[in-house]
């Protein structure tokens, strides 16, 4: 347990953020609920004078101490950018005082949101390229290396986000269930079984679709793209995929420039289900393996073998797909160096269009958190290396990198990164992760957001991830979702 004190209390939450970089899932609590029992503790204060803001960290962790001061010009006038620059100060000088007790040099700097390509991105616009690469590297403390990936991916999404009309929407179509759950796993998925009452939810579904298609017509919204998503949509049989899909094309119009489905599981992939994929339009799938080690596969709870991941991959091409993405994580249990790279000769034997390397997070609900002490991980750097091997096998491809997120938790402080040959990228993984365009979301847990670019301000509401009580809430939601798209 680290004890907080900070004079900044709204900014609480993102200083432990900072902490958390180095101290993974350790409890931090305010000060004054921690008493004398914490040893370990950290204090960042701010104070202004001067024109100037001045931050200060001072920390006590396992015997160390190291104190970090920070200080930029104030700001004043827009109170959203007057508070933005408030908490990266704060934030700053936690990250470097921790950096300085615990002596790790960590790749993102102190960057703890999702989307480093976003901010690098909006510094561009605002500060000019040679300003912005200079914020990154010496305000941030991002390594060369991942400044260099963050500069590279902001280049390949340049000319498709430049396309984008303020009336644009990405329609998500969730289906929240799977075949097994694997060990790593959140999501708000269930298994589908033969008691699992999926004519209930997918009756639900097309209500809840019905809305959202007369709230995009009615606000003047046009599709830009269509993702069909999980869980594993290819749960479904190929008459309830055939239904759904003819259902959603028929409420929206069309699916804009691109339909995506997650084939994700190769066990549930059959040859009449690729066609109804393909008759329905459907361009783009992913087909996705984690590891192509048996031993691993079955540990983490995937119910199919290496072999059933190529002939599921094969099945796709002889379909006519001509863009297959494939999914691979760094960092699983028991996994070495060598296994990731066994993985990725495979996949460079298939040869798919894209390729999508995540790094193992660690998630509270997941049953690999449950029972962490039983399942041996990889060491950071180890998952360090096992990451730039992906990228290697994705250059090998003729792949570039076009998008990108991290998560909490993830093993070497990295990153998730989608690589695609060029003119294969994912329009919906850019915009969905560049928070550059409305998203129109249908299913347990999925997410609806309307982006306002003038305030750089993204309102959403969340559908819930319980299914029962998604299926009583449609109508309500829509109402929640039909305001927040007519106040846009």
């Amino acid at each position: 347990m680290v004890s907080l004190y900070t004079n900044q209390p709204a900014f609480f939450a993102d200083i432990a953020d900072e902490l958390r970089l180095f101290l993974a899932m350790e409890e931090i609590v305010p000060a004054e609920a921690c008493g004398a029992s914490c040893t370990d503790a950290v204090s960042v204060v701010l104070e202004e004078g001067g024109g100037l803001w001045r931050a200060r960290a001072e920390v006590r962790l396992c015997g160390q101490r190291a104190v970090s001061a920070y200080e930029r010009p104030a700001v004043s006038g827009d109170a959203l950018e007057e508070k933005r620059c408030r908490k990266r100060a704060v934030k700053i000088a936690a990250f470097r005082a921790m950096r300085a007790a615990t002596g790790l040099e960590l790749p993102w700097g102190s960057l703890t949101g999702i989307r480093p390509t976003r901010l690098l991105r909006e510094l561009i616009a605002r500060e000019g390229a040679a300003e912005a690469m200079r914020m990154m590297r010496q305000e941030f403390d991002v390594s060369e290396e991942k400044l260099s990936l963050a500069a590279e991916i902001v280049g390949v999404q340049m000319p498709i986000l430049h396309g984008q009309q303020k009336e644009d929407v990405d329609v998500y179509i969730g289906i929240p269930f799977c075949a097994s759950r694997c060990l790593y796993c959140s999501f708000a998925s269930a298994v589908r079984t033969e008691k699992t009452d999926m004519a209930a939810y997918l009756a639900a579904l097309e209500r809840d679709i019905a809305h959202g298609a007369e709230i995009v017509r009615g606000t003047g919204h046009t599709v830009r793209s269509m993702y069909l998503g999980g869980g594993t949509p290819t749960v479904l049989t190929a008459e309830e995929l055939r239904r759904l899909l003819d259902f959603a094309l028929s409420a929206y119009g069309g699916f804009g420039a691109e339909l995506t489905v997650e084939a994700g599981r190769p066990d549930t992939i059959t040859q009449e289900k690729l066609a109804v994929l393909r008759a329905a339009g459907v361009g783009r799938v992913s087909i996705n393996p984690q590891s192509m080690n048996e031993r691993t596969l079955r540990l983490i709870g995937r119910s199919h073998t290496p072999e059933e991941i190529k002939t599921a991959f094969h099945m796709a091409r002889e379909a006519g797909f001509a863009s297959i993405n494939m999914d691979v994580i760094a960092g699983l249990p028991g996994e070495t160096e060598d296994d990731m790279r066994h993985t990725l000769d495979e996949i460079v034997r298939l040869a798919p269009d894209n390729l999508t390397v995540h790094t193992l997070a660690l998630k509270r609900s997941s049953r690999l958190v449950e029972k962490l002490g039983e399942y041996p991980l990889p060491e950071a750097e180890a998952a360090e290396a096992m990451v730039t091997a992906g990228a290697e096998a994705a250059h090998a491809l003729g792949m570039r990198p076009y998008y990108m997120y991290r998560q909490k938790y993830m093993r070497g402080n990295l990153e998730n990164v989608g690589y695609a040959l060029p003119g294969k990228e994912c329009v919906y993984n850019i915009d969905m992760m560049e928070d550059t365009t409305s998203i129109m979301a249908h299913g347990a847990g999925a997410m609806t957001k309307c982006i306002y670019d003038a305030e750089r301000r993204v309102e959403r509401v969340p559908n819930p991830k319980d299914i029962a009580t998604y299926i009583a809430k449609i109508d309500r939601l829509a109402e929640e979702k039909r305001r927040m798209y007519e106040m846009r």
